[in-house]
């Protein structure tokens, strides 16, 4: 697909449509194996537009409904820097539309960067004009893969959770785009805490458009004992970050070796980087 959509883009061929909605990568990919090091990623790519400051949310929001002939250099660019990592979320992505050029982003960026598995969540659904997605890359096969429509005033919000490993013991990954509302991300987060209240090995990554000290004492979150990254990780926006809206919460099991904002502004959001390792026990049972 990757080969074929550089033709399209560069005239060779006419834009075809892409089916849309969730789907999975290549047929060979990987089992889930518990290496010491998991190397994980959270980027809000804001459908691929290049913002650097705030004049162009005015100058460049035409590209949230007309495509931009270098939104794909914006991609590739994306591409080459989640191909480093094993498991990556991606939020506000199009899964095929106008804006697009009709490409599933998702699946762009998982073909562009070599990871196998991709899993694409359609959130909002507005016909040509956008297919508002959430996405999930990885390099190993999940033991399952489920979507979740998250409570709201508004519909279009998701998350996707994913299971590796062990089924009586796996490693869970919830990867989410909550809400600008207090209230409707309280429903959210506590929508979000009952899926995970029975796993002992939990990773929760994405835009929650909210610190971390709030999401942990004054949401349904605060009665878990998650790990946050330092409150200096700010990553909005991103030429001048002052707040930190983009977080990785582990389950304090899951040892943080090493947690970084990632200095690579080609969207609004900057991305979140974490290297975790599994309990010494949990990789015995492999």
């Amino acid at each position: 697909m990757y080969k074929r959509i550089r033709k399209q883009l560069n005239g060779n061929n006419k834009a075809v449509h892409k089916p849309r909605g969730s789907c999975s990568g290549v047929d060979h990919v990987p089992e889930f194996e518990a290496h010491r090091h998991i190397r994980l990623l959270t980027f809000n790519i804001q459908v691929g537009i290049n913002t650097s400051s705030y004049q162009h949310y005015l100058t460049r929001s035409w590209q949230h409904i007309l495509p931009h002939r270098k939104r794909i250099q914006t991609l590739d660019r994306i591409a080459h820097l989640i191909s480093n990592y094993d498991v990556v979320a991606l939020q506000e992505c199009d899964g095929g539309s106008l804006r697009s050029n009709y490409i599933n982003q998702v699946q762009y960026l998982a073909e562009a960067s070599g990871i196998p598995y991709w899993y694409q969540q359609l959130n909002r659904n507005l016909g040509q004009i956008a297919q508002h997605s959430n996405g999930l890359l990885s390099r190993f096969r999940p033991l399952d893969v489920t979507e979740h429509k998250l409570p709201g005033l508004i519909p279009g919000r998701g998350a996707i959770i994913a299971r590796y490993g062990s089924a009586e013991d796996p490693l869970v990954l919830v990867l989410m785009h909550l809400s600008l509302s207090k209230t409707a991300q309280q429903r959210q987060l506590g929508y979000i805490r009952e899926q995970i209240a029975d796993y002992r090995h939990v990773v929760l990554m994405g835009d929650m458009n909210n610190h971390a000290e709030e999401l942990l004492t004054q949401t349904p979150l605060k009665d878990t004992d998650l790990v946050p990254l330092p409150d200096s990780a700010h990553s909005f926006p991103s030429w001048r970050p002052e707040k930190a809206l983009d977080h990785i919460l582990v389950s304090p099991s899951l040892e943080i070796r090493r947690s970084e904002v990632v200095s690579y502004p080609v969207s609004d959001h900057l991305p979140i980087a974490m290297d975790v390792a599994l309990p010494k026990g949990y990789l015995e049972t492999f």
